[in-house]
């Protein structure tokens, strides 16, 4: 786990947050929420802990299934973070929304059996279909 928290925010600065990464692996979901929130896949870095946000007047959160929730700023739509509902520390933090180093790396790949066969990542990652990744939250193997 990284000790410093990293500053984060959306595209307009409205929503600003800060939280300690658990590591600078980039993760990506291919999943058929995930792409059509943001255009595509989503890439993102897992949080050690739930972010702390310095004003939430434009944060906005859409509960997208029975256990998470989406979290984007109302005023530019920037999609910023995924979270699981039962543990608040579980939260895919958009990889683009804080500041990573030269040493992240892309390390996994989620919902592959979800993706579209018209891209590919160059990539050589970790895969894990949707049932893989359920499987492991079930068991609580850490996949990040």
């Amino acid at each position: 786990m990284m000790s410093e928290p990293v500053k984060g925010s959306c595209l307009c600065g409205a929503v600003k947050f800060s939280a300690p990464l658990k590591n600078e692996h980039v993760d990506a979901c291919h999943c058929s929420q995930c792409r059509q929130w943001g255009g595509g896949p989503f890439m993102n870095v897992m949080a050690a802990e739930a972010p702390v946000f310095e004003d939430d007047t434009h944060l906005g959160v859409y509960e997208s299934s029975d256990w998470a929730e989406r979290l984007f700023c109302k005023n530019c739509g920037s999609s910023l973070m995924w979270r699981m509902k039962s543990n608040p520390d579980m939260v895919a933090i958009a990889a683009f929304a804080v500041p990573l180093s030269e040493q992240a790396d892309f390390r996994l790949q989620v919902f592959t059996d979800s993706k579209p066969a018209f891209y590919d990542f160059a990539n050589e990652t970790r895969k894990m279909t949707g049932a893989e990744l359920t499987a492991a939250f079930q068991s609580g193997e850490s996949v990040s």
